[in-house]
């Protein structure tokens, strides 16, 4: 799993969870922020995998 380059917004890993699974980044998005309504941990975990996980290798067109 990557961060996504080409759908971010802060740091792509709402775009990098959404290209995984085969998802739109804007329902992604929309999930998590809905997720933020409830009590529980969910900005530190999007903090966490900001930290952790690697940006997507950069294409290269010839």
């Amino acid at each position: 799993m990557y961060r996504s380059r080409e759908h971010k917004i802060i740091a792509g890993v709402c775009g990098g969870i959404a290209e995984r699974f085969g998802m739109t980044p804007t329902v992604v998005r929309l999930l998590f922020l809905l997720s933020c309504l409830l009590p529980g941990p969910q900005f530190i975990i999007y903090l966490i995998m900001w930290v952790f996980i690697p940006k997507a290798p950069a294409r290269t067109y010839y």
